[in-house]
């Protein structure tokens, strides 16, 4: 734990910190000092703090314990995920190096498991738009998979990465919850929409017409939903 006298420079926040232009106390010594060469006026030391933090197997950072009058870091200790290090380690050999958003997700994911756009967004600090752009890059680039739709929609760590950070059994679990997360996906739209199709329910849960037809027929065998229509024209509601 690390403890400066004085709250956090006029327009920071524990939820702007991130994001926030430099702002130093006293901006004329800080010139000095850089004129000195002493420091760099622009340097972002929280940015740096947080990425070795994290690229070093270890949670993120915290100012969760700041107050007006006095700023608290916490840099988490513990055993460091090794495969953590050694993944970042590989990717920055073959020309990949994570930034810290990239790094941020990816521990995020590895603690939490899954998460959404919306809990992205709060803690990289930025908007959603842009938040999803950056889980959808690390979808097409292997690291993490995604499930569901629209407000739906969530993600988890890939089965390569578990296996490299050395979690393979916590992917299993992951997806072996799955049949289970897509019954109340199903549900969820239903009651939001009234019915659903196969091809709804392929384009919901991702998966194939033939596995969506599957999951929809055990469902209406567990008398969760009554099949209604015939041929082309058959969807489902809930059952009565």
């Amino acid at each position: 734990m690390f403890s400066n006298p004085g709250g956090f420079p006029e327009g920071v926040t524990i939820s702007n910190i991130l994001v926030t232009p430099p702002q130093p106390r006293n901006p004329l010594l800080a010139d000095a000092l850089k004129r000195a060469g002493l420091v760099e006026r622009t340097a972002r030391g929280v940015d740096t703090i947080f990425f070795e933090q994290l690229r070093n197997g270890r949670p993120a950072p915290t100012y969760e314990q700041s107050t007006p009058t006095s700023v608290v870091l916490i840099l988490p200790g513990g055993e460091a995920n090794l495969g953590f290090i050694k993944f970042a380690i590989e990717e920055q050999r073959n020309g990949k190096e994570l930034d810290l958003d990239q790094l941020m997700i990816l521990n995020l994911l590895w603690v939490e498991r899954r998460i959404d756009t919306a809990r992205v967004a709060g803690v990289l600090q930025k908007p959603e738009s842009e938040a999803r752009s950056k889980l959808q890059n690390l979808v097409e680039a292997g690291y993490i998979e995604a499930r569901g739709v629209s407000r739906g929609r969530f993600f988890h760590l890939s089965a390569n990465i578990y296996k490299r950070f050395g979690g393979e059994a916590a992917y299993q679990r992951q997806k072996g919850q799955e049949p289970q997360q897509q019954e109340v996906e199903i549900l969820d739209f239903i009651t939001k929409n009234g019915r659903i199709t196969r091809l709804q329910t392929a384009e919901l849960c991702k998966l194939s017409p033939i596995q969506a037809r599957y999951i929809l027929k055990k469902m209406v065998n567990d008398k969760k939903l009554a099949q209604k229509g015939k041929q082309k024209g058959t969807y489902y509601e809930k059952s009565a």
